[in-house]
This record gives C-alpha cells, sequence and structure tokens, in this order.
C-alpha cells in the first residue's frame, strides 16, 4: 500500500505544485481547501482531481490512522480541523517544504530563491533542461505556460533523471529545509523581512550548497555590464559571445534569463543549445501576462504584490503605453500594514498625472487575521499624495468603474497575490472592453 499523504490548503500554488511532485513519486495524496468549502470551483482543483487528488471538505474527514502525513503551510493555523484530527489519530503534522525536501533528498536538485523572480527563473530553468533532455522534475510556485494546458497546471513536471529544480521560499524561512546541489538567488529586497534580515537568510541558504551557487546578490558584477536591449515583446542579450533571445518583457526579466542561462552552462551544458531553448520560454502564468488586446487598450495580468514588484511590472507596462489605469489587490491585512509606507511612496513615485490607481479589499483568507487596517488607509494617503486613487470594494464594481476610464492607448495592469479571482477578473475586463 503507498503512503497517503493529506495536503491542507491543497488549492494553493505550492500545495498544488507538492501534490503533483508526490503524486508522480507513486504516493497517493488528498487534499482539501477552504476556498472549495465556500463552493467555488477553480481550474486548479479540477486538474488536480484529474491528475489523481481526491478533494475532501475541510472536516478531518480526510485524516484516518492510514494517513502518512498531513502536510501544511505556514499559512495554516493551529485550529483547523485537518490538523485536529491528525493530533488526535497521531498522525505527523509536516509543512509543505519539508515534505519537498523528502522528495528531493539525494537528488542534485537546483533551488531557486530570491525576493522576486523566483517562479520565472525556476520556470526557465527547468523549461530548458527539459529542452536539453534532461527530463528533470521541476516543482515551481507558479505555472509554466508553455506547460499550462485543460488537464494540467503547468507548475509541476515530473522527470525521470535525478536532477530537480525546485522554487525555495524564502518568506517562512522554509528553504533552509533544502539541501541542494545548486542554489540560485535572483536578488533580494525588503519584504517579509528588513533587508539585513534578508541578506543573512539568503547567505545561510547559499552555504548550504553542495557544489555551486549563482547569485547576483552576493555577485552584483553578474548584472553590473549587463546591458540587454529591450521591447514590450521580449529582449535580446549577449553572454559569453553568444546571443539569446527572452520572450518576456522587462529589464528584470532579461536579468532572469541571464541568471538562468548561467545556471544551466555551469550545469554542463552548451550555451547555443541553452540559446534555442530559452527562445521557446513563454512565461510564467501572471507574470506580466499579456490576456489579450481591444479597443486599443492592453490588459494585463500580474502577480506583484510588493513595491518591488509592483514597480517592475509598472515600469514595465508604462515604457510602451500612453496611460496606466491600475487595479492591486493586497494580498493581505498583515503585509499591508508591514509595507504600507514603501505601498504609499512606490505608487506615488510611478503615478504620472493622468494614471488612475484603483486598490481593492484585502483578500481575507479568514483565521485570525488583524482586520484593524483596512485598503481605504492606503488610498486616502494616496489622495492626499494627489494620486487619483479609489476604492473597490468588489469586483463588479471595479470591472463597471475601470470600464468608465478606460481609453484607447491605455494599458490595464491588474496586480496581486493569493487572490484566485484576480485572473477571472483581468480575462472579465478584456471581455467587456470587446464587446
Amino acid at each position: 500500500m503507498s503512503e497517503h499523504y493529506h495536503l491542507v490548503g491543497v488549492a494553493g500554488v505550492g500545495m498544488s505544485a507538492l501534490a503533483q511532485a508526490l503524486l508522480g513519486d507513486g504516493r497517493s495524496v488528498s487534499g482539501s481547501d477552504r476556498y472549495c468549502d465556500d463552493g467555488a470551483k477553480s481550474a486548479i482543483t479540477t486538474k488536480l482531481a484529474l491528475a489523481g487528488v481526491v478533494l475532501l471538505p475541510q472536516d478531518g474527514s480526510g485524516v484516518s490512522d492510514c494517513t502518512t502525513a498531513v502536510v501544511v503551510s505556514t499559512a495554516i493555523e493551529g485550529d483547523n480541523p485537518d490538523i485536529i484530527a491528525a493530533e488526535k489519530l497521531g498522525v505527523p503534522v509536516v509543512h509543505r517544504s519539508q515534505a519537498l525536501a523528502d522528495l528531493t533528498a539525494g537528488k542534485r536538485t537546483v533551488a531557486v530563491t530570491g525576493t522576486s523572480g523566483k517562479s520565472t527563473v525556476t520556470g526557465m530553468i527547468g523549461w530548458i533542461l527539459s529542452e536539453l533532455d534532461a527530463d528533470p522534475t521541476v516543482v515551481n510556485g507558479a505555472p509554466i505556460i508553455n506547460w499550462d494546458s485543460d488537464q494540467c497546471i503547468g507548475n509541476v513536471r515530473s522527470g525521470k533523471s535525478d536532477l530537480w529544480v525546485i522554487e525555495a521560499d524564502e518568506s517562512d524561512r522554509s528553504l533552509l529545509n533544502y539541501s541542494p546541489e545548486w542554489v540560485l538567488v535572483t536578488n533580494a529586497s525588503e519584504d517579509h523581512f528588513s533587508m539585513s534580515e534578508t541578506l543573512s537568510l539568503f547567505d545561510q541558504f547559499s552555504r548550504s550548497a553542495r557544489v555551486g551557487v549563482v547569485s547576483s546578490v552576493s555577485d552584483p558584477l553578474i548584472m553590473d555590464q549587463f546591458s540587454p536591449e529591450l521591447s514590450f515583446s521580449g529582449s535580446e542579450f549577449i553572454y559569453d559571445d553568444v546571443s539569446f533571445r527572452v520572450l518576456l518583457p522587462g529589464r528584470h526579466n532579461a536579468e532572469n534569463a541571464l541568471l538562468a542561462v548561467i545556471l544551466c552552462s555551469r550545469l554542463g551544458f552548451d550555451l547555443k543549445e541553452i540559446s534555442v531553448a530559452l527562445a521557446k520560454f513563454k512565461g510564467i502564468k501572471r507574470r506580466l501576462e499579456v490576456i489579450g488586446h481591444a479597443s486599443g487598450v492592453t490588459v494585463v495580468d500580474e502577480y506583484a504584490h510588493n513595491p518591488a514588484k509592483i514597480r517592475a511590472a509598472w515600469q514595465t507596462v508604462a515604457a510602451y503605453h500612453e496611460r496606466m489605469i491600475v487595479v492591486w489587490r493586497p494580498h493581505g491585512y498583515g503585509p499591508l500594514k508591514t509595507m504600507m509606507d514603501g505601498l504609499e511612496e512606490t505608487f506615488v513615485e510611478l503615478s504620472a498625472k493622468a494614471d488612475k490607481v484603483f486598490v481593492m479589499s484585502v483578500y481575507d483568507a479568514g483565521g485570525t487575521a488583524d482586520r484593524s487596517i483596512q485598503s481605504d488607509v492606503l488610498v486616502e494617503r494616496l489622495c492626499e499624495r494627489g494620486i487619483d486613487a479609489q476604492y473597490i470594494d468588489t469586483a463588479e464594481n471595479l470591472t463597471h468603474e475601470v470600464l468608465n476610464v478606460v481609453r484607447t492607448g491605455d494599458a490595464v495592469l491588474v496586480m496581486g497575490a493569493r487572490d484566485p479571482g484576480l485572473s477571472g477578473l483581468a480575462r472579465e475586463i478584456l471581455k467587456k472592453l470587446v464587446l
């Protein structure tokens, strides 16, 4: 009988990836999610069911004395019914990162971390290696568009070699559970921790690498002489006398591509072959994903949720459009409170006079969060600084307000993390623009 794992919050990006990795390793998997219990349906849960995950209510019924472990993320609180059931039955409760670390034990693992760009770089490396017949297993924090289909989420590729490429999350320090051969650090900025804490964490993780490290943080010279040619349809650059093209806009994506190229080269692959593979990489879902164009307007879906990510996405899109209609939803009350000053300064810095900013209500995932600070606080601060900002409480109202102000030449940039409805919102805006 195979080992059985029950994943709490299985529809989340990290958990859905782990579920597929466990299935690919021959384990049986069940999962629960509060989002599903509310009666909502999503493409992710549909595809998980197709992959073989048994979806159950989050009421403890998915846990039995035959369960090998109940897997949780840092976001899952201790009073969750599945955790209570596990404790009563003596079933181990393990963190998602530990379960993934157990899967990668003894494997040739490349672990990608950093404040921004982790999912993109992980996807790039995984795609390149798969195109070069290295047959890696890839476990990513977001779907790779090349692998996304009606049947597959696209955030996991199951390979037959012992080479694994994984995204390592720094937000809860869980990256320290891994013991990879190679560590790649994309960049560092204040997000979940202070800058000094972030640098210390990445340094500690880099020292765990058994073979080597590629890091723009510890080796800033990587980017010092980097001069890519940029356009909204992608970028081109030269590394070690070989030309590369990446089909993603923005300097930050060119930098992501350079790091992926360097890592793959150090694994022993030919640069010219890496170049051919990279040119076919279509990107990551919700990472500057152009949903479409209608009535002279471009609609872009983006995961950005902190000042650094918001700045990178906004500047990239604004460079090629007359005006920005920006929609942003905070992904939690704690992050909104912690980043309030930085968010204010970022929106003020980026907003041109004609731009419009819509800030939606905080995405509420339930639990015991401190709800004393709401999105309207940020909007009030922005308005006091002269920014044309507006608080929006529902997606329906948001769509209506965007359609009232948008005009030819604009870009609508929908940003935010965690909320599974944001991609649908971006597509609804595009649909209404067509009508």
